[in-house]
């Protein structure tokens, strides 16, 4: 395994040379030297807060390096915004893409740079044969309309938007960089951005890959730069290395490391679902008992979600019943649902948890406000002792409990979010994709306070569409497929090849299937 940050390629392309970056006393980075071919993916790798973003910005022209340069094919360049960078063939597809709203797709891919007649008005004309033909050269016209307004884009779609400004312009792309990219796609439409990064190699660009998702940086890249407090840990070539590589790399210690191994559960059954049917799941039957973690596995649409968000009453119930510590629950919605015990971390914590541009005290306190108010008012002291509490517990990294939530990274988002569950106490925790988009120091500290849950009694639902993780975390493991339990396995019985089997059963009894798991978007 190399670990050198020079690639063969010589001077030609992007070089950071020994860039260091100071915010006030904080070093953010210091002595980075590596380089980004053309034609090669360099995949950026790191727990948040490694400097992966800062690099970025500094490549881009959001910072200036406080040591260091940065080259363009050995000539030094000077970059005091964003606009040089673009002029010098340096873009990045933001992970969260800047969208003008009220403007259709034509517009916002050419902002700054519309063609005008006269100097003065819309070119109309010209911007559609534009748009035609870059949306056609690009292979996004069945995609995309260039008629559709800002607003009404989908996730996927407002990539897109992001990717065309990467791509088109008066100066060609050198670097392209991606920061997360596929963090709101589907699979279709991840298969549809990794051609055309595979594309945009081909045709001699260089491209940096940032991602938390391991099997993405083995399907993508050709090199892999790893970061680790604000210093370059190394950089390897992606077939020379593996995944306990990287996290040694990463985090100082092994994959196997993560996972706290323990046999905790008791007799007693906290939830028991009895023949649960609802508009997308039918007949489902399971139990978790206090101090289990049981998983729930199966391909994308196989329900496991939907069943969270009618157990934490999101959703209605059409038949079957749900009990908690032998008391059948009635559905009435999410209240009734905490009341009795039952809390539930989403999918998607910005849109559906988070409360982003308040604090960290706000959103810690949101479900216990009934036992910190006095009359009509909420006692402050209180409040603010058990945010901090749950703070210091689950290690949130931020400034102090009154900081606003977006100003955290995704790992101590997802930390408030649970911390809001520990201080409600409750019976039932449903977590439904945990450890989505954090990093592996984030993840390993999210299975610590899992493990730490299960120890004092709460019974686990973990839903997770990362197999090792439901390996690693599960005492037990029920499969879904189509809405329907199609199996259960013990810890001892518990393997990839067994869950997949289970998740796939349904899928591969009829024969408008294929026998590739690839195929079916298969995702456990």
């Amino acid at each position: 395994m190399t670990t050198s940050s020079r690639s063969p390629a010589g001077p030609s392309g992007l070089t950071a040379e020994n860039i260091g970056k100071r915010f006030g006393t904080v070093r953010a980075l210091h002595g980075i030297d590596l380089d980004f071919p053309p034609g090669r993916v360099t995949a950026l790798m790191g727990e948040n807060g490694a400097g992966k973003s800062t690099l970025l910005r500094i490549l881009t022209g959001d910072h200036r390096p406080s040591e260091g340069r940065v080259l363009l094919d050995g000539r030094p360049l000077d970059l005091n915004s964003p606009t040089d960078a673009r002029r010098a063939g340096i873009r990045i597809i933001p992970q969260e893409p800047e969208i003008i709203p009220h403007v259709p797709v034509a517009e916002n891919v050419y902002a700054g740079a519309l063609p005008r007649r006269a100097g003065r008005r819309l070119d109309r004309a010209e911007l559609r044969r534009r748009i035609t033909a870059d949306l056609d050269r690009l292979g996004f016209a069945k995609v995309l309309d260039p008629d559709l307004i800002g607003s009404e884009l989908t996730p996927a779609q407002r990539q897109l938007v992001e990717i065309m400004r990467a791509l088109t312009g008066d100066t060609p792309p050198r670097l392209i960089a991606f920061d997360e990219p596929t963090s709101s796609l589907s699979e279709h439409e991840v298969e549809a951005l990794f051609a055309l990064i595979r594309r945009l190699r081909s045709d001699g660009i260089a491209v940096i890959y940032v991602s938390h998702r391991m099997k993405e940086i083995f399907q993508l890249a050709d090199r892999i730069a790893v970061l680790r407090d604000g210093a370059l840990a190394g950089v390897v070539e992606a077939a020379d290395t593996d995944e306990g590589a990287l996290v040694r790399l990463m985090v100082g210690r092994d994959l196997s490391a993560l996972f706290v191994r323990q046999n905790v559960a008791t007799d007693r059954v906290v939830l028991d679902v009895d023949r649960l049917s609802t508009d997308d799941v039918q007949d489902v039957s399971l139990t978790v008992h206090a101090g289990e973690v049981v998983a729930l596995a199966g391909l994308i649409g196989a329900g496991r979600s939907e069943l969270a968000l009618a157990l934490a009453g999101d959703l209605p119930v059409r038949s079957g019943t749900v009990s908690l510590s032998g008391r059948t629950l009635r559905p009435a919605g999410p209240r009734a649902a905490i009341r009795a015990g039952i809390g539930l971390a989403p999918e998607e914590r910005k849109a559906q948890a988070l409360f982003l541009h308040r604090t960290i005290r706000d959103n810690t306190s949101l479900v216990s406000l009934e036992r910190l108010r006095r009359r009509r008012f909420v006692k402050t002291r209180e409040e603010r002792e058990l945010a901090q509490l749950y703070a210091d517990r689950l290690r949130v990294r931020a400034p102090s409990i009154e900081a606003e939530v977006r100003t955290l990274s995704g790992g101590n988002q997802q930390k408030v979010v649970l911390a809001r569950w520990l201080a409600r106490r409750p019976d039932l925790l449903i977590l439904d994709e945990p450890t989505r988009g954090v990093d592996i120091g984030a993840k390993a500290e999210i299975y610590r306070i899992i493990a730490d849950l299960a120890r004092d009694g709460v019974a686990v639902l973990v839903i997770s569409s990362e197999l090792p993780e439901v390996l690693g975390l599960a005492d037990r493991v029920v499969v879904m497929q189509n809405g329907r339990v199609t199996g259960e396995l013990s810890r001892d019985e518990a393997s990839e090849e067994a869950i997949l089997a289970l998740a796939m059963a349904e899928d591969l009894s009829t024969d408008d299937r294929t026998d590739d798991p690839a195929s079916t978007g298969a995702t456990a």
